[in-house]
């Protein structure tokens, strides 16, 4: 099964403020690699090169060949989704070791369950590294916010801990291995999502605050020594994950066009993009018409998209290798 995706660079549905530049003719279509997870939200590449993708509604990490879209349990018995969103949210390696991010799972939301960072340590066993709903309760934000541990949403190794984007307290967490939890930053209402390390800058994608106008849909890079935040690229509409390619290319994800709904609320359906970030700070549209995607890998020259519906897309040829 495939499915045949636009090109538009303009993106007039999808009100991207970016200018007509012209998409390699190579990128042609998406081709369906995996459907039927449950409640797909964030991935990365494993230390074997596959593709994990963790299953927030099943709670569970599924690990996906990334050639045949053969899907495996990883692993399974993580706390579930309970209000629609959070569970199982993101998952990073650490060498061969995997850590999950659960989010939502609190007793605020009528959970039981610990918010924070979880160790893999066997298919169906966990250890709890750090506890983040604990400290979010303890460190409430300058911000407004309705859920006090927080809705965290991305998880990256970084210097031999990680960092933790919470979306809803609006901050960048440092997390150790022995669970120490500190504020690296502390923003205004932006709503932080993805996040990607390259050397010692930390780059991070702003969906905005509610109606996730293009305006307010940005990439900002951070160091630990100087984190006020660097206007990378701004005009994506609900920017959800940020990437590098193969080369040096840095691509964001956006989800789309916000018609309402509570806070938290998807995008519409097929209104997502893949899109690449300019050198003069604008966005080209590689791929639209994504539906609802929510994280995005690179394998080689191939992008994987995961989406919210529980599937996984591989678009072909959208890095360059790096120039020798």
């Amino acid at each position: 099964m495939r499915r045949v995706l636009t090109l538009s660079v303009v993106a007039v549905v999808m009100g991207l403020s970016i200018p007509a530049v012209a998409v390699p003719p190579e990128v042609t279509d998406a081709a369906l690699l995996v459907s039927g997870l449950e409640g797909g939200s964030g991935s990365t590449v494993g230390p074997d090169g596959a593709l994990y993708v963790t299953e927030g509604f099943a709670g569970r990490v599924s690990r996906v060949d990334p050639t045949t879209g053969a899907v495996t349990t990883y692993a399974s018995g993580l706390p579930e989704s309970i209000v629609g969103i959070g569970g199982a949210m993101d998952i990073a390696f650490m060498g061969s070791t995997a850590y999950v991010l659960v989010t939502l799972v609190g007793p605020d939301v009528g959970g039981s369950d610990v918010v924070g960072i979880y160790r893999v340590d066997d298919h169906d066993s966990f250890t709890v590294i750090a506890d983040i709903g604990a400290f979010s309760l303890d460190h409430p934000p300058s911000t407004d916010f309705f859920v006090p541990t927080g809705v965290q949403y991305a998880l990256e190794t970084f210097r031999g801990g990680f960092l933790v984007t919470d979306g809803h307290l609006n901050r960048v967490l440092s997390v150790t291995l022995d669970g120490e939890v500190t504020e690296l930053v502390a923003f205004g209402n932006i709503v932080p999502t993805g996040l990607e390390v390259r050397g010692n800058t930390v780059y991070m994608a702003e969906a905005g605050p509610v109606p996730h106008l293009p305006v307010t849909g940005k990439v900002v890079s951070f160091s630990p020594n100087s984190p006020t935040a660097i206007e990378v690229a701004a005009g994506g509409r609900l920017l959800v994950d940020v990437e590098f390619g193969r080369g040096a290319s840095l691509y964001a994800l956006s989800q789309g066009v916000f018609l309402g709904g509570p806070d938290g609320s998807p995008a519409s359906p097929d209104t997502g993009a893949l899109l690449r970030v300019n050198d003069d700070g604008t966005f080209a549209v590689v791929v639209d018409q994504l539906n609802q995607p929510t994280s995005v890998e690179f394998i080689q020259n191939a992008a994987y998209i995961v989406t919210l519906g529980g599937e996984v897309w591989k678009i072909d040829n959208v890095s360059s290798p790096p120039h020798g």
